[in-house]
């Protein structure tokens, strides 16, 4: 019995094929109208009713039934058997029934402990199930011997673990009388095929585009190609390939899909006829070969040796530096395809980003496509604005994730959208910046104490997170009552001056998805066990992922439609399709083709005694798809980025492939201009100019009159520091949770020796060592540090106090000091051309002896300046206080002449510290030098009170400052590589 069989050629469109050959069975309305047709996809489906439409002229007509094989559920066809099949369990539940299994094993085997670990691992294991109920494979059976005897003991402690897909989610499937949706996909497949075999219809039943990844699918095609009135229409089958080379298609081979489908039929590609149907050629008829050819199994490659030249009209490649210039070329394409009278076109991708990308891209040309596979429902507004929320209780109001939260637009408090950011920005001023304040509300009204304002917005935003901050973070509470209080705050905190909060969150058809999933999660997770505050954020992303949702955000502003001509499509939808130009985005490895994982339950070998498919058969789907989607349009651009993820991008294997193809023929695919353009829109013309040093040269009188002693090094290192600080008044912004640093250690180490000598002064305790000690604790108490930090910090302080009170000893039995001033602070004017200039000072410690000289110590928890630094006056400090002395800046009882400029670097470590005396044993030179210190400094007020000298960043890259605070601000990298780093 003659099979009906048949394959489109490659070069005309798939689905107007298949149109036109179902319009010509004859002219009748009825006739066109009687049958069914099943298609692999809703997409196509959809395309196959349009293109009846295009075929007629737009003409009405009765459509025959047009249904996808994988909605055979949602569209009934009176299946003979199968209204006996119990209901499919709905995916959130069958996710919350397994997530309570995987947590009733309290760990054991490694099981996840928390609901949002066990919910992505509850996803795992019904990808497992599917997969193998799609296969026909029974896993109870199966898994037992699944692996080598040499890992058996490894293996029964998954098989433990696995128990739950074995034997007690049958048992949870059978008492509450549901299937799960694949076994029941499986089951209307199957019902379908015997009744067409027992019974054949008596009307059209016509099977295209399918390449029957899935045995009952096949069965059904077997059933249909030998019914009387049935035809099975394959999608880019190769008839041309030799047949020694089809006998050794890998699983990674574009065609194995087809010939593994051609075995189960019991039928070769001799028994599979042309599709009779005219239709105009749509692509060069080459082309198909050509690719044919260059993806050849290794075993065949010898046809390569035939080295006649390639067509290859229409073909093109397009070679971006980056994702981001790849999208801009594609949006590009799609433009220029615009320009012809009634043309289509698409791009298609796996690569969601680039999806992304694009479709912002085509909105600067104001076109908005029709992106099929919609945007990830996680990221849409609503969703971010609650996983936001979910964050910020969990990690008690934190402030990065609190600002994240209350400047998302959805975020009002009761007040206005603008009103609420200003608040939050005022807040972020007030009290987020820098060290976290405590925990919680109490936390920030204790950090903000004295601002009104935020006082004020704190009180609203206690009013609105009341719901979800009710429960403290160690209690554990049922789900329910948990989504039920994240929920309630989000809509308190999404309300306006204006709106209600419902009326925001939910609106539009984010919103609405949002709310869909919220309420069967609220419905499927009444069955799990209790969770704490801190698993809510992980649990909704686990319960949003890979949820999708058609937004039309784009829309709102441009009219409300989207581009008729213009498409998106991942790959499935992409299938059967044909437009005028097509783009294929992302033609990289690990992207398309997907990387190739066993999963994470069986290794290759155990699948394969399973009798689960290989991995490879979803690169071998892939290069049907890539094959398919290259023979879709007269013109095809193939698209892979230099770099993604900041590293080399590998092209897909069948560029390469096709690259080495050409290249034996002197031959190489066409660059397409579209970067070009990209770059001849975006980028100026002519080589890149690096932007030149800032040169401020403010106004004299705007010019600071007072500066500290420490102010003078950053004025000598980098002038445009000082300007910034001091004339454009920009105050170094903190980070938001900053943590301790050398900063916070240093001023410990200050704090604890002026504790020390504030008590004792210039006397010298019996027991010193410690009293330095208690001085150190009493600091440590008074800055309030983490617990971790302390324990870090102690230890340290306490070798500190030692050293200190071993040095201070040896010291006064060589020279004892008559007073001992701690943190003075003192001031001094020099009086220059251009008017008064008042230089302060704070010393740490300044000593008295009885003839009176003074000495000076400056205490360093890092490196202290080298004394050659000191010498080439880039560290005046010490110098410019010893001129600050002399000059009676620290009072009458400190006023006299230095003999001694001392640096202690106390870093604790090892060594715990040492002492760096400045011309030590050198009087007058030490003299000479705060001469010189005082004498540089009125040459750098003179120089600066000159209207025409700039305030430079870094004219001196090699004696920079070593933490610049304003080099972002003085775009420092953009001009410093140019070599133009001063004036």
């Amino acid at each position: 019995m003659a099979l009906n069989l048949f394959a489109v050629p490659p070069d005309v469109p798939f689905l107007e094929s298949v149109a036109r050959g179902w319009l010509a069975r004859g002219d009748d309305p009825l006739t066109v109208s009687r049958g069914l047709i099943l298609l692999p996809t809703r997409r196509s489906a959809r395309a196959l009713a349009e293109v009846f439409l295009r075929v007629r002229d737009g003409q009405p007509m009765l459509l025959p039934r047009i249904t996808a094989l994988g909605a055979l559920d949602e569209a009934p066809l009176a299946l003979a058997g199968a209204l006996d099949l119990p209901a499919a369990v709905e995916p959130m539940q069958r996710l919350a029934a397994l997530s309570k299994l995987i947590l009733a094993m309290g760990g054991k085997g490694g099981a996840p402990r928390t609901a949002d670990r066990a919910w992505q691992l509850a996803r795992e294991l019904a990808s497992l199930m599917d997969e193998a109920e799609r296969a026909g494979i029974d896993l109870g059976e199966r898994l037992p011997d699944a692996a080598d005897p040499e890992f058996a003991a490894h293996w029964a402690q998954t098989l433990d673990f696995l128990h739950i897909v074995t034997a007690a989610w049958p048992a949870w499937l059978a008492d509450n009388g549901v299937m799960n949706p694949a076994a029941r996909q499986v089951a209307l497949l199957e019902a379908q095929a015997r009744a067409w075999e027992d019974n054949p219809p008596d009307e059209p039943v016509l099977i295209a585009g399918t390449t029957a990844g899935i045995p009952a699918v096949a069965r059904l095609l077997r059933v249909v190609a030998r019914m009387p009135t049935g035809q099975v229409v394959l999608p880019q089958l190769d008839l041309g390939m030799d047949g020694e080379a089809w006998s050794d298609l890998e699983p990674s081979h574009a065609q194995a899909g087809l010939a593994r489908l051609l075995t189960d039929l019991d039928a070769t590609r001799a028994d599979v006829r042309p599709w009779g149907a005219e239709a105009p050629v749509h692509i060069p008829p080459d082309r198909f070969r050509m690719l044919s050819r260059a993806l050849l199994p290794a075993g065949a490659l010898n046809d390569w040796m035939d080295r006649g030249p390639m067509s290859l009209d229409g073909l093109s490649r397009l070679k971006a530096a980056d994702p981001q210039q790849e999208a801009q070329a594609i949006a590009l394409v799609l433009r220029q395809a615009l320009e012809a009278p009634g043309a289509r076109a698409a791009l298609v991708t796996p690569d969601r980003d680039l999806a992304g990308r694009v479709a912002a891209a085509l909105l600067r040309y104001g076109i908005v496509a029709d992106d099929s596979a919609g945007e990830k429902l996680a990221d849409s507004p609503p969703a971010v604005f609650l996983r936001l929320l979910v964050r910020a209780v969990a990690d008690e109001l934190a402030p990065v994730p609190l600002l994240a939260l209350l400047k998302h637009p959805l975020a009002g408090a009761g007040m206005g959208a603008h009103a609420c950011r200003d608040a939050a920005r005022r807040l972020e001023k007030m009290c987020l910046r820098g060290p976290r304040p405590a925990h919680g509300i109490a936390g920030l009204r204790q950090a903000a104490e004295g601002d009104a304002p935020s006082i004020a917005f704190l009180s609203r935003l206690e009013a609105c997170l009341e719901p979800a901050l009710r429960f403290h973070s160690a209690m554990s509470i049922p789900p329910i009552q948990a989504l039920g209080a994240v929920i309630e705050a989000a809509e308190r905190l999404a309300a306006t001056d204006e709106a209600t909060g419902p009326a925001r969150l939910w609106a539009a058809e984010e919103g609405e998805a949002l709310a869909t999933v919220l309420a069967e999660l609220r419905e499927a997770i009444a069955i799990m066990p209790d969770l704490r505050r801190g698993d809510l954020p992980g649990l909704l992303d686990a319960v949003l992922e890979g949820s999708v949702v058609r937004s039309r955000r784009a829309l709102r502003g441009r009219g409300g439609f989207e581009h008729p001509r213009i498409f998106i499509w991942g790959l499935l939808e992409a299938r059967l399709q044909s437009v005028d130009v097509i783009v294929l985005g992302s033609l990289a490895e690990t992207v398309w083709p997907p990387a190739v994982e066993p999963g994470p339950w069986l290794s290759r070998p155990m699948r394969t005694r399973v009798g689960l498919p290989a991995p490879e058969e979803v690169v071998g789907q892939a290069a049907h798809d890539f094959l398919a989607a290259c023979c879709s349009a007269p013109r095809a651009v193939l698209s892979c980025p230099q770099r993604r993820d900041n590293a080399p991008a590998v092209p897909a294997r069948w560029l390469a492939r096709l690259d080495m193809f050409l290249e034996g023929r002197d031959q190489a695919l066409p660059i397409d201009p579209a970067v070009a353009w990209a770059e001849a829109i975006d980028l100026p013309a002519g080589a890149p100019q690096p932007v030149r040093p800032p040169r401020p040269r403010p106004p004299v009188r705007l010019r600071p009159r007072r500066l500290s002693v420490t102010a003078i090094e950053k004025w000598l290192r980098d002038p445009y520091a000082i300007h910034a600080q001091y004339i454009l008044k920009l105050p170094v912004l903190k980070p938001l949770e900053e943590a301790a640093d050398a900063a916070d250690y240093g001023m410990l180490v200050h704090d604890g020796m002026r504790r020390f000598l504030e008590k004792h002064g210039s006397s010298w305790p019996r027991d010193a060592a410690g009293e330095l000690r208690a001085a150190m604790s009493q600091a440590i108490g008074a800055a309030h540090l983490r617990d971790a930090l302390t324990a870090w910090w102690a230890p340290r302080l306490e070798r500190i106090a030692d050293w200190v009170a071993e040095t201070e000893t040896n010291r006064r039995a060589a020279r004892a000091p008559v007073a001992i001033v701690a943190e003075r602070k003192g001031a001094v004017e020099f009086v220059r051309p251009g008017g008064a200039f008042r230089l302060t000072g704070q010393a740490d410690r300044i000593e008295r002896y009885a003839d009176g000289a003074l000495a000076i110590l400056d205490y360093k928890t890092g490196s202290p300046p080298t004394k050659k630094a000191v010498a080439d006056g880039l560290a005046p400090q010490l110098p410019l206080e010893a001129a600050m002395a002399a000059m009676g800046g620290f009072g009458d009882d400190l006023t006299g002449a230095t003999d001694a400029l001392v640096y202690w670097h106390l870093s604790g470590g090892g060594d715990p510290g040492k002492v760096t005396a400045l011309y030590d044993k050198a009087p007058a030179e030490m003299a000479a030098a705060i001469e010189s210190a005082r004498d540089r400094l009125c040459d750098l007020i003179d120089m600066f009170d000159n209207p025409d000298k700039a305030y430079l960043s870094r004219p001196y890259p090699d004696k920079a400052l070593r933490f610049p605070d304003y080099e972002q601000l003085a775009r420092v990298a953009e001009w410093s590589s140019s070599g133009d780093e001063d004036e």
